[in-house]
């Protein structure tokens, strides 16, 4: 990150509450994000809500939501398969919902991620039917498509979206993602229009902007992050070649200890890319990318997201459609208050697709 970056970035983490743009819709009391002091700091916020002990209290709050879901094979066009989990309110012993929302995990989630089920069964019990997508290589579908994946597949996350929206005709389709999930349905968006795709709302939640920017704060920040992010890809890479052991020998890559060799090693070798720069570029938000948006879409991020450079904000486009949302906290996907009735993320996630 150059120096002139980094005086951006420190502009924008020094700025009080939020900055928004084409926000007024955006209820004012729910804006800013205030948690109490023991989860105010931002690698707390990152890591807190996802950790393993968490999943057993989870997973008894959702068990209405797993009672509810079903595996579907999601036909996205050119023989390629996606796994997604469909719960529905009729299951629930409810009348049949009018809208239905699908949820995009982060890079090496997948639909069971706790973030993903504690939001799912939020808006399945206010009335959403819910749609748990996995990306490819993700949530144990390793052996449903030969290739490997990669962060510029965006086509057929397109056909997944396109496949649930006919097989729900007549309802309101809302997409809400995380992380690297909130670039794909970013990408989406912007061309949801040309690909016939009809959507009510948007939401991407802490979007991978600039990955370039996001590979150094991995490779530079906490190293926690880098680690965690390096043992759960390699442990990606071994169910790959066990499933296409005709295809792939990845041992070598999975010798290698840093994401930036792996990610060049696989995007180069098994992804046809000439470079790792245009790799990166190629799935970038930032520039003319969203300027095709027509739909209502809102990016949540945080100016303190250790993952995440906020000043990459400053170099999307901007179209009357996206509503952006800066809070001073909430670290990486965070967003966690420790309340009853749902996080902060959760309602406002909801209130953005209400309007309530």
């Amino acid at each position: 990150m150059t120096d002139r970056q980094r005086s951006a970035e420190t502009a924008v983490l020094a700025a009080p509450g939020v900055v928004v743009a084409n926000d007024a819709a955006v209820n004012p009391q729910e804006r800013d994000f205030r948690p109490p002091s023991w989860l105010s700091n931002p690698h707390v916020q990152s890591v807190y809500p996802s950790l393993p002990f968490r999943r057993p209290a989870v997973s008894w709050r959702c068990r209405r939501l797993a009672a509810a879901s079903r595996p579907v094979l999601l036909d996205c066009g050119e023989g390629v398969r996606l796994l997604a989990h469909h719960a529905t309110r009729e299951r629930t012993g409810h009348a049949a919902a009018s809208r239905v929302a699908v949820l995009l995990h982060g890079w090496e989630g997948s639909s069971d991620s706790l973030y993903v089920v504690s939001l799912g069964q939020y808006l399945l019990d206010r009335g959403f039917d819910v749609v748990r997508l996995n990306l490819r290589d993700h949530g144990g579908s390793h052996g449903l498509n030969p290739g490997i994946f990669h962060s510029c597949r965006i086509q057929e996350v397109v056909g997944a979206v396109k496949r649930i929206q006919e097989t729900n005709p007549g309802r309101g389709l809302n997409l809400v993602g995380f992380s690297l999930g909130g670039n794909f349905f970013l990408r989406v968006a912007a061309c949801a229009h040309a690909a016939g795709l009809e959507l009510e709302h948007v939401v991407a939640v802490c979007p991978v902007m600039d990955p370039a920017h996001t590979l150094v704060r991995l490779e530079d920040g906490w190293p926690v992050y880098r680690r965690y992010f390096v043992w759960k890809w390699h442990r990606s890479l071994r169910q790959k070649q066990a499933a296409w052991p005709q295809l792939y020998d990845l041992s070598e890559v999975r010798e290698m200890d840093n994401l930036t060799d792996m990610t060049e090693h696989l995007a180069c070798r098994y992804g046809g890319y000439p470079s790792l720069a245009e790799y990166l570029h190629g799935y970038a938000v930032t520039g003319d990318t969203l300027a095709g948006i027509r739909h209502p879409t809102r990016i949540i991020t945080a100016a303190d997201d250790p993952i995440i450079p906020a000043a990459d904000l400053d170099r999307i486009a901007r179209p009357r459609a996206l509503t952006v949302t800066r809070t001073a906290r909430g670290g990486h996907c965070g967003y966690y208050d420790a309340g009853r009735g749902g996080t902060w993320i959760e309602r406002e996630i909801f209130a953005t697709l209400t309007g309530k």
